[in-house]
């Protein structure tokens, strides 16, 4: 049945949570200058896309919004390019099937190839809704303060432990995200102790979740779910009507999110030249 509060995946709908990532990439590059002068972090703005700069080895270096708001020029892929080039970078464009032009046709003709897909998920939210809980009541999760900033930054770490060929990369990425401006920091508890992270973002009434780690030793206590729940309301008591999430398609992460009421808005393709 389709009720008052039902939310298609449109254009409309496709500009406000592209909108909103770009605007949370933008918030971490300005983080990572901040803290890292000497990194050379900066993005600029061409013809509605943002183009992040974040280190030459940074998932984040990337366009975000080709497309969205009108049909790219070889202009402005000529500029976007040059900034790329200026900072010895690859050049990356995470694509939205929904954008305007024939993007496939544009980016093929350039010289790129698609090299990954993610699936862009979202759910409305308000302040009336219930929001998931963890079976295990000695998991709980809150609001972290400035003061653990740093702490939640090596909790993130941790839970990427195991996964060593990633160490350096999460390190900082997790002290830049604890830093960003716009976000909140979420540290989930198993009695008292804390075990796992979560991040938000807020953009224009939309929520951004990312930032999920949680340390090998507490896997599979519902650390994640205390994580979402606490998120979602916070964002819904702030005036959010919109919570977005990007994960690996067919993966635990977009099962788990599906589970909770978000839908598959549509699914990216990020190319590279």
């Amino acid at each position: 049945m389709v009720t008052s509060t039902a939310v298609f995946a449109d254009l409309a709908l496709a500009r406000r949570l592209e909108g909103a990532e770009a605007a949370a990439n933008a918030r971490f590059v300005e983080a990572r200058a901040k803290l890292f002068p000497e990194s050379g972090a900066e993005w600029i703005e061409r013809g509605g896309v943002s183009a992040m700069f974040d280190g030459v080895d940074s998932p984040c270096t990337q366009t975000f919004g080709l497309g969205m708001r009108r049909a790219p020029t070889d202009d402005d892929l000529n500029h976007i390019e040059a900034f790329y080039h200026r900072h010895g970078a690859p050049v990356h464009h995470e694509t939205c099937p929904i954008a305007l032009g024939n993007l496939p046709a544009l980016l093929h003709r350039r010289g790129y190839r698609p090299i990954e897909y993610s699936s862009v998920l979202y759910r409305p939210i308000a302040p009336t809704d219930r929001w998931p809980s963890p079976p295990d009541a000695a998991t709980t999760a809150r609001l972290a303060d400035d003061s653990e900033r740093d702490r939640w930054a090596a909790l993130s770490v941790e839970g990427w432990s195991e996964f060593t060929e990633f160490g350096a990369v999460m390190e900082g990425l997790a002290r830049v995200s604890a830093y960003r401006e716009s976000g909140a920091n979420f540290l989930a508890e198993h009695a008292g102790v804390p075990v796992a992270t979560g991040a938000m973002i807020l953009v224009d009434g939309v929520a951004l979740l990312a930032g999920a780690s949680t340390i090998p030793s507490a896997r599979r206590r519902g650390a994640q779910l205390a994580l979402l729940g606490a998120r979602l309301g916070h964002a819904a008591g702030l005036g959010c009507d919109l919570a977005m999430m990007v994960a690996a398609p067919g993966g635990g992460s977009q099962r788990n999110a599906e589970r909770h009421g978000f839908r598959i808005a549509y699914t990216r393709i990020k190319w590279a030249r």
